[in-house]
């Protein structure tokens, strides 16, 4: 049997299970908010064409609108300021998409404190019991933040109470250092999280302000945000593949986000 009608069997007879990693995109999706003076993106919005009427009788279709990095999505290099030479979206080699991924799980410590940073130490610590990251694979880094998804504030971690002097966000996320090394020294190709974004709420007030997005991207590696059902995926052996739209010039796409996972 060749390798492809293998691994269809094996899908066939849930040998390997296909796990959705991607939150449901709707106009209720949470999206990154930036202060002033700062632009941001638009909400998630549908908008009929028609729907078996007069407008066209026979189908049913819609316009979107939407931001590359609504929902679940995919940074490409060109996202950041550090990349602006490198890639954009429709240039990652579709390769790429397809890749060995392990789960680094932090939820515990995040639920206990939402400033939760992942530090060098935390992935030696990792890979001293697991093995080595993947070459050319993905780290996703699991904190439990996709339990929160359809709270936009809780996901946000932004406290809207009047009571609260610090109302800035506070979302789990990587240190700069362990982003640098990452990004640097690291076999991975990115790194995929569970919150709105690879770099943590508090991380406007890093040196340098967003290290996820500045090292990863300016190294011409990858981000994936806003991933669900981590906690369904093996500490290793996970496949993922994901599926951004090829937008020319563009710097990053939501995308379609799946793992296989081989059942015992």
């Amino acid at each position: 049997m060749s390798v492809l009608a293998d691994l269809m069997d094996a899908l066939r007879t849930r040998r390997v299970e296909v796990v959705d990693l991607t939150a449901p995109l709707h106009s209720g999706t949470p999206i990154l908010q930036l202060p002033p003076p700062f632009a941001n993106a638009s909400p998630f919005a549908v908008e009929e064409i028609s729907r078996y009427d007069d407008r066209g009788p026979a189908w049913y279709w819609n316009d979107i609108r939407t931001s590359e990095h609504t929902g679940t999505h995919f940074d490409a290099p060109v996202h950041w300021v550090t990349g602006r030479d490198g890639e954009d979206i429709a240039q990652v080699a579709p390769a790429r998409l397809l890749a060995p991924a392990v789960v680094l799980d932090f939820a515990e410590q995040s639920a206990a404190d939402p400033d939760f940073l992942l530090e060098i130490d935390h992935v030696r610590a990792w890979e001293a019991e697991h093995g080595p990251l993947p070459d050319g694979g993905w780290l996703l880094y699991r904190t439990g933040w996709d339990a929160r998804s359809e709270d936009g504030a809780a996901f946000l971690g932004v406290d809207p109470s009047p009571s609260r002097t610090d109302s800035g966000p506070h979302t789990p996320g990587i240190s700069v250092e362990c982003a640098r090394w990452l990004a640097e020294e690291s076999p991975v190709l990115g790194v995929g999280v569970e919150t709105v974004g690879t770099d943590a709420g508090a991380a406007h007030s890093f040196d340098p302000p967003f290290p996820c997005h500045s090292f990863l991207l300016g190294a011409g590696k990858y981000g994936l945000t806003q991933l669900q059902n981590l906690a369904r995926l093996p500490v290793t052996g996970a496949v993922v593949i994901a599926g951004p739209l090829p937008i020319v010039g563009g710097s990053g796409s939501p995308a379609r986000v799946l793992a296989l996972v081989e059942n015992p």
